[in-house]
């Protein structure tokens, strides 16, 4: 199994390594790559409903409740903590800790999650955290009981809204639906929740119209943030923006709560579905770590990150995270280590390959200037690199990546003696990975 970046000499920062958020700055040329390591302002502070600054973006996690649904990638309660604490660490703005209905110890989990992690305050910022519910009472009320403890408590409800759930897997009316919809959220500000998200599952593939009558409904019924899922990754990117906007602009209620987007990965589309979401004016995108999920898993949270990070300023309208980039890398190897899904070594920002380098013109690039192939320095995602340019010795690396590797070995030879052992690591590297 492969976590973050062991196999090629690289290694992962100590979990206690700490960056302040930054918002990206405009610069050129190789210090394009620091961007997401710029110090900047603080996040705005915490309302349910809106989000002051209409640039900032939340990170919603939920790589404790829908990663966890990987076949394979159960965690126990400890695991589960650790890694709510090294979200926290992170930066993110919401942490989905579990459904507490699911069983007796994914409540327990959540709830200490709450308890512990829900009431810290690191850098004057504490993550809500949320458990999960289906639109039924016993659910509601065992996920209110579960996070009721936080500093900043959410419940995040659900029911389906497309055809084909609606028929087949609910057996309800469109009416059913949009009453159980509204009772959901009701039945939460008795209980005094305050901090309620609602999902309307499968709403790429429901009917505009009745979408546009749920949210409306459950925003009145009190709903502070409505979720748009593309739960089986069904949506193209400008499709996705497409449905964002249009919800914006006919859901009754639209400018008093906070949308959100959560992208499965099933057509390979869920960062880009996310992206595009955001750039249509969804203020929260939801994801997890390493994409890990249902089926081909969920948004890669890391992806998110550093693309906002990255390339916000100039191509999203200002877009910015509350995100604490360098610490990317130690949660991604925790949640790899802790739930036995490994990373395929090309996975962007956190695979083995990421920063790694086997062709000579590549290579020859790297060792001129990082900027050539590097839009992002490994530093800033929390990797140490044992070698600064992340050159890996293959059969299309070049002579000069052959020469500067012998004088990291203490090893000069003359030109005539580069040339013989050139060609006989040409010959090598042709039979041997």
């Amino acid at each position: 199994m492969q976590c973050a970046q062991g196999i090629l000499g690289t290694r992962v920062r100590g979990l206690g390594v700490g960056a302040r958020p930054g918002k990206p700055v405009r610069v050129s040329g190789r210090s394009a790559a620091r961007r997401a390591e710029a110090p900047g302002r603080q996040r705005p502070e915490y309302e349910p409903h809106r989000i002051s600054d209409p640039n900032y973006v939340r990170i919603f996690d939920t790589t404790l409740r829908d990663g966890e649904q990987s076949p394979g990638a159960t965690l126990t309660s400890k695991e589960k903590m650790e890694i709510a604490k090294q979200l926290s660490k992170l930066g993110v703005d919401v942490i989905e800790a579990g459904f507490p209905m699911s069983s007796p110890d994914d409540f327990q989990a959540v709830k200490s999650i709450a308890q512990e992690v829900g009431t810290a305050v690191v850098d004057g910022y504490s993550p809500v955290i949320c458990g999960l519910a289906r639109c039924r009472e016993p659910d509601l009320e065992r996920s209110w009981d579960a996070v009721r403890h936080a500093r900043l408590p959410r419940v995040h409800y659900f029911i389906a809204t497309s055809p084909i759930h609606m028929e087949y897997k609910l057996r309800m009316s469109k009416d059913q639906v949009l009453r159980a919809a509204v009772r959901g959220a009701e039945h939460l500000r008795s209980l005094g929740c305050r901090d309620i998200e609602f999902s309307a599952e499968d709403a790429t593939r429901s009917d505009p119209d009745f979408l546009v009558d749920v949210l409306s409904a459950a925003i009145e019924a009190g709903a502070t943030t409505v979720n748009i899922p593309d739960t089986t990754g069904w949506a193209l990117p400008q499709e996705f923006g497409g449905l964002i906007e249009l919800l914006r602009r006919r859901v009754r209620g639209a400018k008093d709560v906070v949308f959100s987007t959560h992208c499965q990965n099933d057509l390979g589309l869920s960062t880009a579905n996310s992206l595009a979401g955001a750039a249509a004016g969804a203020r929260q995108v939801e994801g997890t770590i390493n994409g890990i999920g249902e089926r081909a898993g969920n948004a890669s949270l890391e992806e998110i990150v550093m693309a906002i990070a990255l390339r916000g300023e100039e191509q999203l309208g200002g877009l910015w995270t509350g995100a604490r980039p360098v610490h990317i890398a130690p949660t991604s190897k925790m949640v790899c280590d802790f739930s036995g899904m490994a990373i395929q070594p090309h996975k962007a920002i956190v695979g083995a390959n990421a920063f790694a380098h086997e062709s000579g013109i590549h290579q020859d690039g790297m060792l001129k200037n990082r900027g050539t192939y590097e839009i992002m320095t490994p530093e800033s995602v929390g990797i140490v690199r044992a070698d600064p340019a992340g050159l890996v010795m293959g059969k299309h690396s070049g002579r000069h990546a052959l020469v500067t590797r012998l004088h990291q070995l203490g090893v000069n030879l003359a030109d005539e003696q580069i040339d013989d052992v050139f060609k006989r690591f040409k010959d090598v590297a042709d039979k041997k990975k």
